[in-house]
């Protein structure tokens, strides 16, 4: 029996929304105990300093240091929320902070600064997750759905796990433990653009604003005409890709309107996913900030036709667990396993992945 050692994962979505933080007991290959999780939500000063780095744009390194160092504070309240001091935690998973993904170019940029953050909390730390499979000519994205396979072990399959963050991935798992993973298209990052541009809030809270509103029929047919859609997986977007389309809405469409039309974009887009399943999945299970959105849920129910719950109807954290992959994906790159695949980023052979970064001084 392999060594189930305690490893704590680190998310900074592209929702822009804070960190997520999570402690699980794993081998990597199973998960024997979920432990606590927390979100750290950024001030919106922080929130302001990383939307003006996207795109690899402005001051990156002075952001890159302000957002380890949040990191850390994360760390920091986990551990007093969990009672357990550092010297428990054997590795901590850094995902960082996505600010430009263009595989197509080879090329990912997660700032996040693996050494700084290893001292600082006197641990471990695995980093730099997705450069290897880009640099094989894989997509670098999505890395979960290895996490999923494992949660969803006694789970009916064919079964699809949505992860609705800023952009929305889906992970296919057939009957036979097959797995097929990539991007649907926009999440929520659209929508919370177009809502914090047009009310001031950094999220259409419960839909409310698109559940006011109408989609425009046009601007909708002319989204889901995007050659994206059409391309065969695995394949991945940049957080940005949509911005021009959407952009184009702002002189044409109330905020209602928009913000309708931007949700039903993000389920239309789900909806199209499902041509490229190998089979039709028996249920979908929605994680991320998305699945609190009533107004996404009910069209993902009408348009996909089985049952569509959040996974924490299956006992699953939804907050908590891209947090809890980047704490499994830290155990298996430390045992050198695979994270990815050909069926889920398009990497050429399954590959490893992640650096290493052990601090000069351990923390008790």
């Amino acid at each position: 029996m392999t060594e189930h050692m305690l490893s704590l994962g680190l998310m900074s979505g592209t929702s822009l929304d804070g960190v997520d933080a999570a402690l699980i007991r794993t081998d990597g290959h199973a998960v024997s105990e979920h432990g606590a999780a927390l979100t750290l939500p950024y001030p919106a000063w922080l929130r302001s300093r990383l939307r003006g780095v996207l795109g690899g744009n402005g001051p990156v390194a002075e952001v890159e240091r302000e957002v380890t160092l949040f990191h850390a504070e994360a760390v920091d309240a986990l551990l007093r929320q969990a009672g357990l001091p550092a010297s428990a935690v054997a590795v901590v998973g850094f995902h960082g902070h996505t600010i430009l993904h263009r595989p197509k170019e080879r090329r990912t940029w997660q700032i996040g600064d693996g050494s700084l953050l290893a001292e600082r909390l006197g641990l471990p730390v695995v980093n730099d997750f997705r450069s290897a499979d880009v640099a094989a000519g894989g997509q670098g994205a999505p890395l979960v759905p290895v996490f999923h396979a494992a949660l969803a072990a006694p789970l009916e399959q064919p079964l699809a796990i949505l992860n609705l963050g800023g952009v929305a991935n889906v992970t296919w798992i057939g009957e036979d433990g097959r797995l097929l993973a990539f991007d649907t298209g926009p999440g929520n990052a659209l929508i919370d653009d177009w809502a914090l541009h047009h009310t001031g809030q950094p999220v259409d809270e419960n839909g409310a604003l698109a559940a006011a509103g109408r989609a425009d029929g046009a601007a909708l047919a002319e989204f889901c005409a995007h050659p994206y859609f059409a391309g065969p997986p695995p394949k991945s977007l940049d957080r940005d890709d949509f911005r021009q389309l959407a952009h184009r809405l702002t002189d044409s469409l109330s905020a209602e309107d928009g913000a309708a039309t931007l949700t039903a974009f993000t389920i239309a887009a789900v909806d199209m996913a499902r041509r490229h399943l190998p089979a039709a999945p028996r249920r979908w299970l929605v994680c991320g900030g998305g699945r609190r959105n009533p107004q996404v849920m009910a069209g993902l129910r009408r348009a996909l036709s089985v049952p569509v719950d959040a996974v924490d109807a299956v006992g699953w954290d939804g907050d908590a667990l891209e947090a809890q992959a980047f704490a499994f994906l830290a155990v298996r790159s430390l045992k050198r396993l695979p994270l990815t695949w050909p069926s889920t980023t398009g990497a050429p052979r399954p590959l490893c992945g992640g650096r290493l970064h052990r601090p000069a001084l351990v923390r008790v």
